[in-house]
């Protein structure tokens, strides 16, 4: 297998041999990704890999990864004689972004094997999406529990997952603190990915191909709308995304690269009128090089006023896909340390964000279940306290039956989509006349008001605005 491996990396993965293949970098990028797609590409379950998925990892990326420590960079180093004396001579290290970044990266690896082989003995479980649909039509004639029901809309959008369930009174204490501290460690992973894969991605050649795409001017490349704001005269980034639609994730990735391309076409025009910009101040001192030295100052405040844009955009969303430009930046990138880095982190961040959606999906499972316990045993309480006089209630749908409104929770990253939370209900049906004797309606009138919390329909938003999460991303499952 090892002599598979390196001879597809030796080829470019041309198995022809004519030469046709990608540059080594591209290829070493390949790999990894692949070999994270084979082993996480199905973590649809909190439970440890299966041996031979986590062997075959560790071995795989142990070849992989070897090629880094033949990645070196000479500094001056002083040696000493036998004698005594000293002498300077050029020594090999590893190169300073492989040296920082690389033992980082297996860190973050080990944390998250770890934290997955921690889920052997947990109080939830999983079962396929099918059995619960049959279970669910079984029992069409009573009400469904959210612990045994039909999936959510928030689970019917995740058809390929299987469905997590928890006991009937929801999760201990113990074992739901230890998964919201699992989550916040995840988070603190998936950060860190991220920031290295940022840093990598920044450090990497803007490819020519790239370049040569782009349109002519700034204009072309953001529209008019974008342009008008960003030339105006008062300029405010944030005013300006609150104008855009960034209700989607795809509007938000195209504005993204408008405006990505837009800087790099003013840095160009930039950077080409600077040799013309000198060889006119030889010549002459006129209105042409006036007008020159002005327009070159207005492509570059141009561009300083684009890259805060983009920069806003990515703190609001900083979960945003790759641009436009980083994935050329993979495509064309000739760096073998920088290839190793980025994809590394890549597929370091993409199992970090994984791992904390299946965590996020139990904990809504257990507030879904918690919620429907309460309010059950709220009302056999209320029942009792009256005389035995049933009280007349709109109860909220249950977060695992299929309720097609506007009220139900999608099944998008808590982090990134939010759903608005009903904060009242509607009024409820009042009882037939015909059947209300006139003792029933003289105990009716001393009903004691239901309190706000008891009819506020469950919110996912609101049951997760205590744990925010600051990277936001689409769910990659």
């Amino acid at each position: 297998m090892m002599k598979e491996r390196f001879a597809k990396l030796l080829l470019g993965e041309d198995m022809s041999g004519g030469g046709k293949g990608v540059c080594t970098a591209l290829a070493i990028s390949n790999a990894i990704t692949n070999l994270s797609a084979t082993v996480f590409g199905e973590l649809w379950r909190l439970e440890p890999l299966a041996p031979q998925k986590k062997a075959m990892w560790c071995r795989e990326m142990e070849w992989l990864l070897c090629v880094s420590d033949s990645i070196v960079e000479l500094v001056p180093s002083i040696q000493q004689f036998p004698g005594g004396g000293t002498y300077e001579v050029m020594a090999t290290r590893p190169r300073s972004d492989l040296y920082m970044n690389l033992p980082a990266l297996k860190k973050l690896d080990a944390m998250l094997l770890s934290m997955l082989d921690g889920f052997c003995e947990t109080e939830f479980w999983y079962v396929d999406r099918g059995i619960i649909l049959a279970e669910a039509d079984n029992h069409d004639a009573y009400p469904l529990s959210a612990s045994s029901g039909r999936p959510s809309i928030r689970q019917e959008e995740k058809w390929w997952l299987p469905c997590p369930k928890v006991p009937p009174n929801g999760l201990s204490e113990d074992a739901r603190k230890r998964l919201q501290q699992c989550r916040d460690c995840t988070n603190q992973i998936l950060k860190a990915a991220m920031a290295i894969n940022s840093s990598v991605l920044a450090e990497m050649e803007i490819p020519t191909a790239y370049l040569e795409t782009l349109p002519k001017n700034g204009k072309a490349c953001l529209g008019d709308i974008i342009y008008r704001y960003i030339t105006a005269e008062q300029f405010s980034p944030e005013c300006l995304l609150d104008c855009l639609d960034l209700s989607s994730e795809h509007h938000t990735l195209e504005i993204a690269n408008r405006i990505e391309a837009a800087v790099h076409v003013w840095k160009q025009k930039d950077w080409k009128k600077q040799p013309k910009h000198l060889k006119a101040k030889r010549s002459t001192w006129g209105g042409k090089v006036k007008g020159l030295v002005a327009d070159t100052e207005k492509n570059q405040f141009l561009a300083i006023r684009a890259e805060t844009l983009l920069h806003s955009l990515r703190l609001r969303f900083p979960g945003l896909p790759q641009t436009a430009l980083d994935m050329n930046k993979i495509q064309y990138n000739k760096d073998v340390g920088q290839s190793i880095l980025e994809s590394y982190s890549r597929v370091m961040e993409s199992l970090a964000f994984n791992i904390m959606a299946r965590i996020d999906d139990v904990l809504y499972v257990d507030d879904a279940v918690k919620r429907c316990a309460a309010a059950e045993s709220m009302a056999l309480f209320s029942r009792g306290g009256l005389g035995g006089l049933p009280i007349q209630k709109r109860m909220s749908p249950s977060p695992f039956s299929i309720q097609h409104s506007p009220f139900a929770s999608p099944f998008a990253t808590p982090t990134f989509c939010s759903s608005t939370p009903l904060t009242g209900s509607p009024g409820r049906t009042p009882p037939s006349r015909n059947k209300m004797s006139s003792k029933g309606q003289s105990e009716l009138k001393q009903e004691k008001p239901i309190p706000a919390d008891f009819e506020k329909m469950w919110s996912y938003t609101g049951n997760l605005s205590a744990r925010k999460v600051s990277g936001d991303a689409p769910e990659r499952d």
